[in-house]
């Protein structure tokens, strides 16, 4: 390993020093198993940028114990695995066949597909498919604080909270640094699961007790207060609102314009070799 050690060095050297150019015709090997050797300009490439000289050495030895490893396990399978040998050509050419031709889709999905979405192709596209939108757990619109109970202000947050005035709440918002938590926009949409693990003490009140529209809850702990203000529920297998699936809705439509490409770009492609008498088939 000595000789190994010198030939790193050696291209460290260089390399730190911006001299080191590699030329084809001048390879140096730095390891061997069998009739296999490891050229120094296979190591170019594994060095991270801003590395210093020892890391540098202690990855390229890395690199090369890795490597005697990895040619020793691939010789010893060849020899026991030589009956299998037709099988992985075929398996490497269906890989390699598979790797040009998904390549190549995804270049062409990338140039031609239509990524932009309006609403109306949101709007038409819930309205055709609604019914499988049903929801798998309930969902709710809230408002929500959490607040130290030796807070000084402690009375003044909580009627901010519950007041329906407009002011009111944007007061309550400009005092967000006094609450330990809270979710003030009762306009979007929440998963029951996501509100328990936010709010855990809400575990000990049964569900149909606190999913009710138009309720009101305050709870408390050791520490703190918890005051949550529900405006509206959905419930399983109800169908689900299409501001809560927009981005569900947004990725089927790419989907289905995918599909749609690449199978318009097959039947072209068969088209256009049928015309040219490119395939026969017999």
């Amino acid at each position: 390993m000595k000789k190994i050690f010198y030939y790193i060095t050696a291209l460290l050297l260089l390399q730190s020093c911006d001299y080191f150019t590699i030329k084809s015709d001048t390879r140096e090997p730095v390891a061997r198993v069998n009739d296999t050797y490891l050229y120094k300009d296979d190591l170019k490439n594994i060095f991270t940028k801003g590395a210093t000289q020892q890391d540098s050495i202690l990855l390229t030895k890395s690199y090369i114990n890795n490597w005697i490893k990895q040619q020793l396990l691939l010789d010893k399978a060849q020899i026991n695995l030589e009956n299998k040998s037709v099988e992985f050509e075929g398996l490497v050419k269906k890989y390699r066949e598979d790797l040009y031709i998904n390549s190549y889709k995804e270049a062409v999905v990338k140039q031609y597909l239509d990524t932009v979405i309006t609403s109306n192709d949101i709007d038409k596209f819930y309205s055709e498919n609604g019914n499988n939108f049903k929801l798998n757990e309930e969902l709710v619109k809230l408002r929500y604080i959490k607040i130290g109970k030796n807070v000084l202000n402690q009375k003044e947050l909580i009627k901010l909270f519950k007041s329906s005035k407009k002011e009111d709440m944007d007061s309550l918002k400009a005092k967000e640094l006094f609450l330990k938590s809270h979710h003030l926009n009762d306009s979007i949409w929440v998963k029951y699961s996501d509100l328990i693990a936010e709010i855990p003490i809400f575990k000990t009140i049964d569900k149909n007790d606190l999913l009710k529209k138009e309720n009101f809850i305050q709870k408390e702990d050791s520490l703190s207060l918890y005051l949550v203000t529900v405006k509206q529920v959905l419930q399983r297998n109800e169908i689900a609102p299409k501001s809560y699936i927009t981005p569900t809705i947004k990725q089927m439509i790419l989907h289905q314009r995918k599909l749609l490409l690449l199978r318009n770009i097959e039947e072209t492609l068969i088209d256009d070799a049928n015309k040219k008498e490119q395939f026969e088939i017999y």
